[in-house]
C-alpha cells in the first residue's frame, strides 16, 4: 500500500481548554491505525512552548506521557520543532527522513481553534484537519457567529454583547439593556471560548455583575444570551463542500446546565443518540446544521449546537464548534458511529478531507497572474 501516512498531531496550547485538548489527543492516538499512519506528537505548553515528540509506535496510555518532559515553566519556545516537520524538503527532515504529510491539530479555544494555528499551517502550505482560518475564526466568536446565523436566516436565542472598554465606560446601561430585552436568569459567557470555560447563570443583578466579571477573565468581550427552556440537541458535520449531517443526539447534563465539569470530567451527563425527537424535526436539525456549516465556511468537521424549546418544539441554533472534542465523553465521535461511520473510520475520513482541500487549493493562482 506505499508509504503510511505521516500525521503530526498538535495539542495542549495557550488556552483555558489545554486539559480538554490533552485529553483529546489521547483518545485520538488510541484510535488511529498505526498500520496505516506514522503519528508525530507535538505539545504546546500553557506558556506557549512548542516541543516535539518521538514518532508514535503505539498509543500512549496517560496524559503524562503527552506532556514532554522539560516543558515546565517555559515561556515561549521555538517553532522549529514543527517546521522541521512542515518546510524541509522530502528526505531532509530531522526524523525518519519523511516530512509531515497532515497536521492534526487537536487544539481548543484561542491559539488554536480559532484561526491562528490554521494561518500558520497556510503560510507553510500544509494540509491540515479542520476548518479553515475564516471559519475558525467566525466558529470562535459567539458574537460573529450569530450575526452569520442571522445573515443565513437561522432562528436564535436573544443575546447582547460588548467588549471590556464598553462594560468600564459604562456598566449599568448594559446591565439596564440585559434586564429589558433578555430579563433573568441569563448566560454570560466570553465571546471567544469554549468547553463551558468561564461561562455563568445569573439568576439577579448581584450574579449578573459576577458572571461578566468571570468571563472578562477570560475574554476581553463577553455575550449574554436569554435563558430558553429547551432540550439541547446536537448534529455532527462532516465534509468539504458538500457536506453531511450526523444523526442528532440529545444531551441531558448532569449540572444546571452543560458546564465543563458536565461535559469532561464526571462523566454522569447522558447522551441519548439518536435524540428522541419526531422524524420531520431531526430532519430539521440536520437541514440547519449544513446551512450553518456552509455558511461560516466549514470543512473537516463541526458539531452543530441546537436548543428545541420545550413550550412549542421550536428548533434555535445555539452555536458551532470546529474542533469539537474526541474525549470519551465526547458528542461527535459517537453520533457518527450511531450513523455508520465508527470512530477509526472517521479519522480515516477527516485525514482524506484535509488532504483533498490542500489538493483543491493548489488550483489557486496566488500570484495574480503575473509573469513571476
Amino acid at each position: 500500500m506505499g508509504e503510511k501516512i505521516r500525521v503530526g498531531l498538535l495539542y495542549g496550547g495557550k488556552s483555558g481548554e489545554h486539559e480538554v485538548s490533552l485529553q483529546t489527543a489521547l483518545a485520538v492516538m488510541k484510535a488511529f491505525d498505526y498500520d496505516k499512519y506514522e503519528i508525530k506528537p507535538f505539545y504546546i505548553t500553557k506558556q506557549g512552548g512548542w516541543y516535539a515528540g518521538q514518532t508514535l509506535l503505539a498509543a500512549p496510555t496517560d496524559v503524562a506521557q503527552l506532556q514532554f518532559a522539560g516543558a515546565q515553566g517555559d515561556t515561549g519556545g521555538a517553532l522549529m520543532p514543527v517546521f522541521e516537520g512542515l518546510t524541509t524538503p522530502a528526505g531532509a527532515a530531522a526524523e525518519a527522513g519523511r516530512a509531515i504529510d497532515v497536521m492534526f491539530p487537536l487544539l481548543h479555544g484561542t491559539f488554536g481553534e480559532d484561526g491562528t494555528i490554521q494561518g500558520l499551517f497556510e503560510m507553510a502550505n500544509m494540509p491540515y484537519v479542520g476548518a479553515g482560518v475564516l471559519a475558525s475564526a467566525v466558529g470562535m466568536d459567539k458574537v460573529l457567529m450569530k450575526k452569520v446565523f442571522a445573515q443565513e436566516g437561522l432562528p436564535q436565542c436573544i443575546y447582547r454583547h460588548f467588549n471590556r472598554t464598553q462594560w468600564e465606560k459604562d456598566p449599568q446601561f448594559f446591565i439596564m439593556e440585559i434586564e429589558v430585552a433578555l430579563g433573568y436568569p441569563c448566560f454570560v459567557k466570553p465571546a471567544n471560548l469554549g468547553s463551558s470555560v468561564g461561562i455563568s447563570k445569573a439568576g439577579n443583578r448581584e450574579e449578573l455583575e459576577a458572571a461578566v466579571a468571570c468571563a472578562f477573565r477570560y475574554d476581553r468581550k463577553v455575550i449574554v444570551e436569554e435563558f430558553v427552556d429547551a432540550r439541547e440537541i446536537e448534529v455532527s458535520v462532516l465534509g468539504n463542500d458538500e457536506p453531511r449531517a450526523s444523526v442528532p443526539g440529545e444531551v441531558v447534563s448532569s449540572n444546571d446546565f452543560y458546564d465543563y465539569k458536565a461535559k469532561y470530567t464526571d462523566g454522569k451527563s447522558r447522551m441519548q443518540i439518536p435524540a428522541d425527537i419526531p422524524a420531520e424535526t431531526a430532519e430539521a436539525v440536520r437541514e440547519m446544521a449544513v446551512r450553518a456549516f456552509l455558511a461560516i465556511d466549514g470543512s473537516g468537521l463541526s458539531r452543530v449546537d441546537f436548543f428545541m424549546r420545550r413550550s412549542d418544539g421550536q428548533l434555535l441554533i445555539n452555536e458551532v464548534n470546529t474542533m469539537p472534542g474526541f474525549t470519551p465523553f465526547s458528542m461527535y465521535p459517537l453520533m457518527w458511529k450511531e450513523t455508520g461511520l465508527p470512530y477509526r473510520e472517521l479519522l480515516d475520513k477527516l485525514i482524506q478531507l484535509a488532504l483533498e482541500r490542500h489538493s483543491e487549493k493548489q488550483r489557486i493562482d496566488y500570484t495574480g497572474g503575473g509573469s513571476e
